[in-house]
């Protein structure tokens, strides 16, 4: 049986397919590495965060002492591009509708397609960011987990996690315009409490159950398992967390569209 958002995106996935290949191409026309750009950001990001924490600070991570700074490097970029992408959906949701509002007054465009070319925007990223971090790995350890496969079962959860959020924070920021502030502290904040620069297992054993009520930091753990350490998946963890998350993305699917109805009024 299909849900009520599924059933929406295979109606219009044509017009999403044009959508999103708009957002990626637009992003860097006119620009003169133009797609370049989409691989060197991540590179040039990998290659800072390694001299900060490794060099300066001197970081090490847990279970990777003998590769030193390269361990630490891989780990926590692997960790970065889970944040990220979470980062860069939720951050444009609040002002979806409203950058958008010629939309609104066109009763026939699907206005739940502007969270899915959101959220698809920043998945396409997050991939160019996974073939640095494959390229940088076989570098500096010959060799790229097999698991790194599991990747897009693993993501299941955080992508439809991010549409969901997109869902509600777009609805909410038409009403609520101090919803985009709230959402920008609140994501520097999560930023550190996520296990981005560290891994949850170095944490003391009383903090350790809290930070895991944080999805953000499963998720990360479970990507560094693939991508990192070689291991499988939880079984658990891909059963929960994709039940959860379409469970997520139709409750504010049907949510945003009962909110879209006062849309035209307000803005």
């Amino acid at each position: 049986m299909r849900l009520t958002f599924q059933r929406s995106l295979l109606a219009h996935r044509q017009l999403l397919w044009r959508l999103v290949e708009r957002e990626v191409a637009g992003r860097y026309r006119g620009s003169m590495l133009g797609w370049a750009w989409s691989f060197l950001t991540p590179l040039l990001m990998l290659a800072v965060y390694t001299f900060v924490f490794s060099q300066v600070f001197q970081a090490r991570w847990g279970d990777l002492q003998q590769a030193g700074p390269l361990g630490f490097a891989i780990n926590m970029f692997a960790g970065l591009i889970v944040f990220n992408l979470f980062a860069e959906c939720t951050g444009q949701a609040p002002n979806l509708i409203l950058a958008n509002s010629n939309y609104v007054t066109k009763v026939i465009f699907p206005l739940d397609l502007l969270s899915v070319v959101n959220v698809a925007s920043a998945c396409f990223h997050a991939l160019t960011s996974l073939v640095v971090l494959a390229l940088f790995q076989l570098l500096a350890q010959g060799r790229v987990p097999l698991t790194m496969l599991w990747l897009p079962l693993v993501w299941l959860p955080l992508i439809g996690g991010c549409l969901a959020i997109n869902w509600i924070l777009s609805a909410l920021g038409v009403y609520l315009r101090d919803i985009g502030q709230a959402v920008g502290v609140a994501l520097s904040m999560l930023m550190f409490l996520s296990a981005v620069f560290y891994p949850l297992s170095s944490l003391p054993e009383r903090w350790q159950p809290i930070l895991s009520l944080n999805p953000l930091v499963i998720i990360i753990e479970q990507t560094r398992r693939v991508a990192v350490s070689g291991l499988m998946p939880s079984p658990l963890y891909l059963l929960l967390g994709t039940i959860l998350a379409l469970a997520a993305c139709e409750l504010s699917y049907r949510g945003f569209q009962k909110a879209r109805r006062g849309f035209a009024d307000v803005i």
